[in-house]
């Protein structure tokens, strides 16, 4: 699938979170989402962004928004991730990676001069009304909360 675009509504899903229950993204409407894909939980990029927002938390809160990470780890994994990093905001399991594709954002990578399949990193800022807003792409971990809270705050 292409990845949807700013302007466009966002595709709806349901994911089970880190303790197994069902969160469907028409449930938020009202509220400001930011949907953030990363690759895979407790690794170094992924844990410096899921980190950054945790820190930026309160600002987040502040503005309305819900942040919801999805990667295709397990709700295991998301739960081991989410108390060892005393993250703020609900994750995501998309073990069948049905949403990663609906996205747009699975397909392949290099690294190393290696190819295979994964989770391109990259978020997609919601409106109350469940239109794309913003789409960020090439997300820089160290960066990208900032990024994000620019683009909800402009001075």
């Amino acid at each position: 699938m292409s990845m949807p675009e700013a302007g466009q509504m966002a595709p709806d899903f349901s994911l089970k979170d880190e303790n197994g229950n069902p969160h469907t993204l028409s449930d938020y409407q009202g509220k400001v989402v930011l949907l953030y894909f990363y690759p895979k939980d407790d690794t170094s990029g992924c844990t410096t962004e899921a980190c950054n927002f945790r820190d930026d938390y309160s600002a987040y809160q502040e503005a309305g928004v819900v942040i919801l990470g999805v990667s295709a780890d397990d709700e295991k994994s998301h739960l081991k991730f989410k108390t060892k990093y005393d993250l703020p905001f609900t994750l995501l399991a998309d073990v069948e990676k049905e949403v990663v594709n609906l996205y747009g954002v699975w397909g392949t990578k290099k690294m190393y001069g290696r190819e295979y399949m994964g989770i391109y990193r990259t978020t997609f800022l919601i409106d109350e009304t469940g239109k794309i807003i913003k789409v960020f792409e090439n997300v820089k971990p160290a960066e990208h909360s900032a990024e994000v809270l620019a683009v909800l705050n402009p001075e």
